[in-house]
């Protein structure tokens, strides 16, 4: 099974324009706009020839922008936890834009939150900046319920960083913590704990959320500061 060739069949070239437009990170001749439903699609059909999927997995990195996605499902698709963790820290250092790091989240994560969460410190600390996007958004999706303790939302504003993509997680995050995990997320805000272009990026995502009440979002406006810098893509 050639992966590659089976990618660029799928490939649109006006999609790819448009996804183009919303990675201004990545070169568009890197992108060859495969539409992400078939994608996942081609994930569960490659499951049934492992050979092939083993080799891919092993050739990093890879060139494509679905090269990267591709990857990312493979694993999601890992229901073996352990391999899960050791693919998901092999691939982390190739990930190179916002959406590869976004696209994929292995569900026996969310089985194991003490197992995994020691590797998300890890990645949490990490340089590279969509390490940590990544970080955060497994702390997002994974542990804002049961597997809450009161630290996580200060070891997510505690990150110190000028990356555009991380310090919208960041406040990606916050805003989310404010709905689950009031009490514990808006400290954060009132002791000024984030610069002030993420504080108030995370009570815009806030009010504009429907899940946050209106007596709520009238009072994160209360708190919006002054405009800082936006940092740099």
């Amino acid at each position: 099974m050639d992966i590659r060739k089976r990618l660029q069949e799928m490939s649109e070239e006006k999609y790819g324009d448009f996804v183009a437009r919303l990675i201004p990170t990545l070169p568009r001749e890197r992108i060859l706009g495969v539409r992400t439903p078939l994608m996942r699609a081609f994930a569960k059909e490659a499951a049934g020839n492992p050979e092939a999927r083993q080799s891919f997995l092993a050739a990093l990195p890879h060139h494509y922008l679905e090269e990267n996605n591709l990857h990312g499902f493979f694993i999601e698709r890992e229901q073996d936890l352990e391999t899960a963790l050791r693919l998901t820290d092999e691939f982390l250092p190739y990930v190179d834009n916002w959406a590869t790091c976004d696209t994929f989240s292995p569900k026996v994560f969310k089985k194991h939150p003490q197992r995994v969460y020691p590797y998300v410190m890890k990645w949490l600390g990490d340089n590279h900046p969509y390490t940590v996007r990544y970080a955060m958004g497994v702390l997002l999706g994974n542990y804002l319920q049961d597997a809450f303790t009161p630290d996580m939302p200060s070891l997510v504003a505690d990150v110190q960083s000028e990356e555009y993509y991380v310090r919208m997680m960041q406040a990606w995050y916050l805003a989310t913590a404010l709905y689950h995990q009031w009490d514990a997320a808006l400290p954060i805000l009132l002791e000024n704990r984030l610069p002030s272009w993420t504080h108030n990026k995370a009570i815009q995502k806030a009010v504009e959320s429907r899940l946050i009440t209106p007596r709520q979002k009238d009072y994160l406006k209360t708190l919006k500061r002054k405009t800082g810098q936006a940092p740099g893509k």
